[in-house]
């Protein structure tokens, strides 16, 4: 993320091309469209840039001196701080085997040039929606007094400074209980509940949701998860 002139959080674009003109293009629309844009004039400037700020997307020429797009890309989704993020290839060769190449290495969409600037804005939206759709929580989650351990399925409760409580909750209850400490404040209908817990392919009752909330609350305690009445749950935020 970067930020705009007010001091708000905004999503970072870089643009990697030896094409000065195109760069000037482009960063000149991604600011107007309200996004920061970073820019790189080859492979090698374009990996180190990545590195150092993290980008929430990546648009990437394949023809470029010192290091093509390919083995950016290659080294991008080999990178475990960077391999998440979205990577659109923005290229002037379009024969099929070399755009086969590219989503091979892990590019997420192939635009071949000449491609208008509007086509380009409306896919660097999409692919932001998909990649915060998709997002993966973090592995522990530190909320009010307690620390939820998703590799161990382990939930630490703070004890007033008498150390932490350890409970392992059953699979289901775990789940439950962080997927709604992952979104405070967020309001979730039971269905949606079981949609995201369960699986839309799985059948189950709603009265599984209230169920399992109940034996959470038993266990941790009942000011964490909130009924919100005629709706369904809500973790405190």
């Amino acid at each position: 993320m970067g930020a705009n002139q007010d001091g708000e959080s905004v999503p970072s674009v870089l643009v990697v091309d030896d094409e000065e003109d195109l760069l000037s293009l482009l960063e000149y629309n991604l600011e107007q469209a309200g996004f920061e844009a970073l820019l790189a004039r080859d492979g090698v400037e374009g990996l180190d840039k990545a590195r150092a700020h993290a980008p929430d997307l990546i648009i990437l020429d394949i023809m470029m001196p010192k290091m093509d797009g390919i083995e950016v890309c290659r080294r991008l989704r080999k990178d475990a701080h960077l391999r998440t993020i979205p990577i659109m290839m923005l290229t002037a060769r379009s024969e099929e085997e070399d755009q086969v190449q590219g989503l091979d290495v892990g590019a997420d969409i192939y635009l071949s040039k000449p491609v208008s600037v509007s086509v380009i804005l409306s896919q660097t939206k999409a692919l932001l929606r998909s990649a915060r759709r998709y997002e993966v929580p973090p592995d522990q989650l530190s909320v009010h007094n307690l620390r939820i351990d998703r590799d161990r399925y382990l939930v630490y409760q703070s004890q007033n400074g008498d150390g932490e409580k350890e409970m392992r909750l059953p699979r289901k209850e775990f789940e439950l209980l962080y997927f709604l400490a992952s979104h405070p404040g967020k309001v979730f209908s039971r269905q949606e509940i079981l949609d995201s817990v369960w699986g839309q392919d799985v059948y189950v009752v709603d009265r599984a949701v209230d169920v399992r909330v109940r034996k959470i609350r038993e266990k941790i305690g009942s000011e964490y998860i909130e009924t919100v009445k005629g709706v369904g749950y809500r973790f405190k935020e």
